[in-house]
């Protein structure tokens, strides 16, 4: 599907159809590798770096506002350019970081974040310095990841329903806060409601994206044969390629890619689950989070690209271009195969009749 979104943007900018392919190839690779390195060492060692995890995602998040280091593509300042290697959105690296920490506090601190809603305050120490990081890249969209990720870990953690409720309420309020304030956000907001107000301004992309989705029907026009992609849907190779795999590949397809996905996360809080169970509590938060992240970056990804959220930049996992976001997401699932590695198994009772 890479490869059919991006050929006619590689041919520009390359000179040939596979560049983006090629490109993400050697990602893959790269992050084949580091998940190989990751699954070698054991996951206690991540719980035992302790608020090293934090502040490396700091530094990270600050490194793009280094002269010279960080890179600004349409406006955002979210990359680093490192000879020899592809640019690294910080943000991928970051959110790793930043999980292995939170699931380390709520494990240290189990009976605390049950009992008391303050217990919510201490980690914000990291996470508000890392999200103010985010608003200034601008990077709105993984702001509002990193808080829920930290809402829904502390949920499965045992916080209290009542303390839950309003720790939502306090971050519905925020996000609020942060749309109305900035112009460009409430922007995209107003337009996300009616794209069909101004379908060759503001509302062009969305607009796009609902026309690629329906016009594959149940079946798709055919592998390659999308028109959207032909410079019509920008970022039809990263963003928004799901418009094009629904007008490529019809209803059809679509339905079997959520359903991979499915599964996908199903395993994950299946390993999670059978960690908690085996007392190996600091692998089962990591290893929820972890699926905890991909369901948001699908669901907004999705809802993006059908006109249910505001547009976000934000990838469709394991599918979209997108160098270190490809690379990371393999390292994080290595370490989730790592945590099933780990788990203790159930040995089976066979018995044989004499």
């Amino acid at each position: 599907m890479l490869a059919s979104a991006s050929m006619p943007i590689s041919m520009k900018h390359f000179g040939s159809p596979y560049g983006y392919v090629n490109k993400q190839l050697f990602s893959i690779g790269l992050g084949l590798v580091g998940g190989l390195f990751i699954f070698i060492i054991p996951t206690q060692f991540w719980e035992k770096l302790g608020i090293f995890l934090p502040l490396i995602s700091l530094i990270l998040l600050a490194s793009v506002f280094i002269p010279g280091m960080g890179l600004t593509v349409n406006g955002s300042t979210r990359w680093l350019a490192i000879p020899g290697l592809p640019n690294i959105q910080v943000i991928d690296p970051a959110r790793l970081l930043l999980m292995m920490y939170m699931a380390g506090y709520c494990y240290r601190q189990q009976e605390n974040v049950k009992d008391n809603f303050m217990s919510f305050v201490k980690p914000m120490i990291f996470i508000v310095p890392a999200c103010l990081l985010l608003l200034l890249q601008p990077d709105f969209g993984s702001t509002v990841i990193i808080l829920s990720l930290t809402a829904g870990l502390f949920f499965l953690a045992g916080f209290k329903m009542r303390f839950f409720i309003l720790l939502v309420i306090l971050l519905v309020t925020l996000f609020a806060v942060l749309i109305y304030i900035a112009p460009y956000r409430m922007a995209r907001l107003t337009y996300f409601l009616e794209p069909w107000n101004d379908p060759l301004g503001a509302g062009y992309q969305l607009t796009n994206s609902l026309i690629a989705i329906g016009s594959g029907g149940l079946f798709g026009i055919g592998l390659g044969e999308s028109l959207q992609k032909l410079f019509y849907l920008p970022e039809a190779h990263t963003d928004f390629i799901f418009a094009i795999i629904a007008e490529e590949l019809g209803l059809l397809g679509t339905i079997i890619l959520l359903l991979l996905y499915g599964l996908l996360i199903y395993r994950i809080f299946a390993i999670g689950f059978m960690a908690l169970n085996a007392k190996r509590v600091f692998q089962s938060y990591l290893c929820m989070a972890i699926g905890l992240w991909l369901s948001m970056q699908v669901i907004i990804n999705l809802g993006v690209n059908m006109g249910l959220l505001p547009t976000k930049g934000l990838t469709l996992p394991l599918i979209s271009y997108g160098s270190s976001s490809i690379s990371m997401t393999l390292v994080t699932l290595a370490i989730v195969l790592k945590i099933g590695y780990e788990n203790p198994r159930q040995k089976k009772n066979l018995r044989t009749n004499g």
